[in-house]
């Protein structure tokens, strides 16, 4: 079991207080069965918390917690299946706008009065690096032609970073998504959240919207990708925590025969290899955070192998605890579904494990 400082302790517990008060599982439900998507007013109060603020700087109104005190705060939201634009805004966003210099912008961030999503994918699955988006110059300005697809919290959002490649290599945008010739086509995601396809014809943006270009927009993207990878599994490691321990209370409580379910040899070593599975998945989250915030070489490699090892692990969790409470646990009035369903999403957003498994692999020449 990873060991946690004083400090860690208590964002942690400060984070399932306020999510278990505000957040749980029934208040998705809610949104499921009305509009999906997110409460802005919610959103607002646990910015007040300083949580869209962890990876923000003091003069942009942030709090400078680092990569690990936001995997905290994501790791209940798995546990709670909390709907918010925390890991798109307050972490990914967060992150770009402070590696190009934007206080402005994440000001608003850190202080919850404005949504900035993050639209980097134009394919069905997850390639950051596949554009065709273009940014071609216009007097001081940029006209942006190009579509993204599933773009988080995208529905909404008060801007949203775009990548495009322009006559100088990548560039990073920040677009208002009203601006002439700017279509957003809201969608709603297998676990009950917003997200939208956006479509560019022809927009016209100023010169104040470039974020970054070339290099500097290579390595602002690659460090918002990999603490959001990071976070996102930290997310999973959530959803797979509550998963075992839910299903580890009803073979405690569940009779069969007599006998309490959790007395059945082979229950126990399934139950048992899950455990092992999940404390494995959360060293490495961990170690993939740790080295964000310390800046180590092997961030970008952890942050994937991370990434890819908490999808695969989150995916136990849902079918076994699935399985074990047999025949209920199809049903909606269980949350196990709902469960099943965040941890499919979540472990496609951002790469799933085939995604960042080939990459290593082509890191090794192979």
């Amino acid at each position: 079991m990873r060991l946690l400082s004083e400090e860690q302790t208590m964002i942690r517990d400060m984070a399932a207080g306020f999510l278990e008060e505000k957040a749980p599982v029934d208040a998705l439900r809610k949104q499921r069965d009305n509009d999906g998507g997110y409460d802005r007013a919610l959103t607002g109060e646990m910015a007040e918390m300083g949580w869209f603020g962890m990876l923000l700087e003091e003069e942009a109104g942030g709090v400078d917690m680092g990569a690990e005190a936001a995997g905290l705060v994501a790791e209940e939201m798995g546990r709670r299946l909390s709907a918010s634009p925390f890991l798109s805004s307050g972490v990914m966003s967060a992150v770009t706008l402070r590696a190009t210099g934007r206080t402005d912008w994440a000001a608003k961030v850190a202080e919850g009065s404005a949504v900035v999503a993050m639209a980097i994918d134009e394919r069905v699955k997850h390639r950051p690096d596949a554009i065709a988006t273009t940014a071609a110059k216009s007097g001081n300005g940029f006209v942006l032609n190009g579509a993204k697809r599933f773009v988080t919290d995208g529905a909404g959002a008060d801007r949203v970073i775009v990548t495009a490649i322009t006559e100088d290599g990548l560039g990073l945008f920040l677009v208002d998504p009203q601006l002439d010739g700017a279509e957003t086509r809201d969608l709603k995601t297998v676990d009950s959240r917003n997200a939208a396809d956006l479509r560019f014809d022809n927009v016209q943006l100023d010169g104040a919207a470039l974020l970054a270009l070339g290099d500097a927009a290579q390595e602002a993207l690659d460090g918002a990708l990999r603490v959001g990878r990071s976070v996102a599994s930290a997310e999973l490691v959530g959803v797979s925590k509550e998963m075992a321990d839910r299903t580890s209370a009803y073979l405690k409580e569940r009779k069969q025969f007599g006998m309490a379910l959790s007395s059945f040899q082979a229950l126990q070593h399934r139950a048992a290899d899950l455990y092992t599975q999940i404390q494995t998945t959360d060293a490495v989250v961990a170690a993939a955070l740790q080295a964000i915030d310390t800046g180590h070489d092997d961030a970008e490699l952890l942050s994937r192998v991370a990434k890819a090892k908490a999808g695969k692990t989150a995916s136990l969790a849902v079918r076994e605890a699935l399985q074990m409470h047999g025949g209920i646990g199809m049903t909606d009035a269980l949350d196990i579904g709902l469960f099943m369903k965040k941890a499919r999403a979540c472990a496609e957003y951002l790469g799933d494990g085939e995604c960042h498994g080939d990459w290593l692999l082509r890191q090794r020449g192979l």
